[in-house]
């Protein structure tokens, strides 16, 4: 088993610039559709906490390139968990293009710092990452030293 989360995609005229290549505000809208997906797909029960009160925010984000891509490149965008604290994970994520003959290019890296929060909207509080979460990352986590207590 890999030790990331998988997101492929192929990229669309509409996330190009006038030059060609992708615009780069692309990449961050990856990183949260692998995140969205990675719920969806291994956490459903934290699905349910989000449609309660828990809220993840994002903290952080960042993105660096490392070459262009253009319409219709095929890539994987690799979801791991670099961090699991007690209130807080970051993730770092792989944009990888795929070419036919099975070869691959990293073209770029980035990494994104998410809080869990409870609470309304005028007075949310930090709060543990939620049990189901950290179950759903289990196989992440074998490379990590987790500050959980």
């Amino acid at each position: 088993m890999n030790d990331y989360f998988e997101y492929r995609h192929v990229v669309g005229f509409e996330e190009t610039n006038l030059v060609g290549n992708v615009y780069y505000v692309n990449y961050l809208r990856w990183q949260g559709r692998a995140r969205e997906l990675f719920l969806k797909e291994r956490a459903g029960a934290v699905l349910d906490d989000l449609r309660d009160d828990l809220k993840l925010f994002t903290l952080k984000v960042d993105c660096e390139f490392f070459a262009e891509i253009s319409a219709f490149d095929e890539l994987s965008i690799r979801m791991r968990l670099l961090e699991l604290g007690q209130t807080q994970l970051q993730f770092g994520f792989d944009y990888v293009q795929l070419t036919p003959g099975g070869g691959e290019t990293l073209v770029a890296r980035g990494m994104q710092r998410v809080a869990c929060m409870r609470g309304p909207n005028t007075r949310t509080v930090p709060t543990r990452v939620p049990d189901s979460l950290v179950q759903a990352l289990e196989p992440y986590t074998h490379h990590l030293a987790r500050a959980r207590s």
